[in-house]
C-alpha cells in the first residue's frame, strides 16, 4: 500500500501556485515540488501544519 499525495489537487482547489505557497510556509520551491510529486521520504510536522494552515485543510485532505 502506498501513500498518495494530493497536494496539487488541494492547491488547485485553493487557487494557489507552488511558489506562493512555498514562500508563505518558508520552504523552497524545490522542496515543495518534491513533496507534491512524492519524491521525499519525510515531512516535518511543522511544515505539514503550515501547509494545512495556508490551504485551510487537514492532513487527510493532502494524503491518502
Amino acid at each position: 500500500m502506498s501513500i498518495i499525495v494530493r497536494l496539487d489537487v488541494v492547491m488547485a482547489r485553493n487557487k494557489i501556485h507552488g511558489n506562493d505557497l512555498a514562500e508563505k510556509i518558508g520552504i523552497t520551491q524545490a522542496n515543495l515540488s518534491k513533496l507534491k510529486f512524492s519524491n521525499t521520504k519525510a515531512i516535518k510536522l511543522k511544515t505539514l501544519e503550515a501547509i494545512c494552515r495556508e490551504l485551510g485543510c487537514q492532513p487527510g485532505d493532502i494524503f491518502e
